[in-house]
C-alpha cells in the first residue's frame, strides 16, 4: 500500500511530465544564408548612389581608365534589386547603357546585365549573366555564366566570352572603407581576361539620371 507522501509524489510527477512534454519555448533562430545577407546589405543602399573608378589594368579597359563611374541602386523588392551602371565619356556626357539586375531565385541568386542604346532600344547582347553554384559569402557572390548566354555570345561572335563568371562585392555596413565591387574573369580563357570596378560607399552621391530607355 502506498503511503500518503508517496501518493503526492505520483500525483506530482503525473502534473508535470505533460506540462513539460507541452513545452512549445522557441530554439534558436536559424542563421541567415550568406546569400540572404548579401541581397539584404544591398538593400540598404537602396535610393543612394556611389562614384567609383576602374583599378584592373588591362588594355581590353583603357578607354575606361580614369574615367568617373557611378552605381545608382536605383529600386529594390524583395526579389531584385537594379543597379544602374553610369559611365562618365566627357566633361558633360555620361553612358547610361548599363543596368546589373541581381534576383532571388529559387536555388540561390542570379545577376543579369540589361544593355540598351541611347534611344533606349535593347543591344542585340543583353540579359546575359548567371547563377550562383555555392553559397558564396556574406561579402562575395560568383556568377559564372549561364547556357542562355552562352548562346547569345555565340551568336554574336563573341567566343572568349563563354567562359565568362562575374562576381559583385559588397562590405559591412558602417566599415570606413566600405565599397561595393563588380568583377568579371574568364578563368578558361587564353586572354585571362580580368575587369573590375569598385565603390567608395563611405560617400554617397547624388543619384545621376536615369539609364537609357527607363
Amino acid at each position: 500500500m502506498m503511503s500518503k507522501s508517496m501518493i503526492i509524489c505520483a500525483t506530482a510527477l503525473a502534473l508535470c511530465v505533460p506540462l513539460a512534454a507541452c513545452d512549445t519555448s522557441p530554439g534558436p533562430a536559424p542563421e541567415p544564408s550568406p546569400q540572404n545577407v548579401f541581397f539584404e546589405r544591398l538593400g540598404l543602399l537602396c535610393g543612394k548612389a556611389y562614384a567609383g573608378t576602374l583599378v584592373s589594368d588591362q588594355k581590353a579597359d583603357a578607354e575606361m581608365a580614369g574615367k568617373p563611374m557611378i552605381m545608382h541602386v536605383a529600386a529594390c523588392d524583395l526579389n531584385e534589386i537594379l543597379i544602374p551602371f553610369h559611365i562618365a565619356e566627357g566633361s558633360a556626357k555620361w553612358n547610361r547603357s548599363r543596368t546589373w539586375l541581381i534576383t532571388r531565385t529559387a536555388d540561390g541568386l542570379r545577376l543579369k546585365h540589361r544593355h540598351r542604346h541611347e534611344d533606349g532600344s535593347l543591344d542585340s547582347v543583353t540579359n546575359y549573366g548567371g547563377d550562383t553554384v555555392s553559397e558564396g559569402t556574406a561579402d562575395r557572390q560568383e556568377f559564372p555564366v549561364d547556357a542562355e548566354s552562352i548562346s547569345s555570345f555565340r551568336a554574336n561572335g563573341l567566343d572568349p566570352s563563354v567562359t565568362n563568371v562575374w562576381a559583385v562585392e559588397i562590405s559591412p555596413p558602417g566599415q570606413s572603407d566600405a565599397h561595393f565591387a563588380y568583377e568579371l574573369r574568364r578563368p578558361k580563357s587564353a586572354d585571362d581576361r580580368y575587369f573590375r570596378v569598385e565603390f567608395d560607399l563611405s560617400k554617397p552621391v547624388s543619384p545621376p539620371p536615369p539609364p537609357w530607355g527607363d
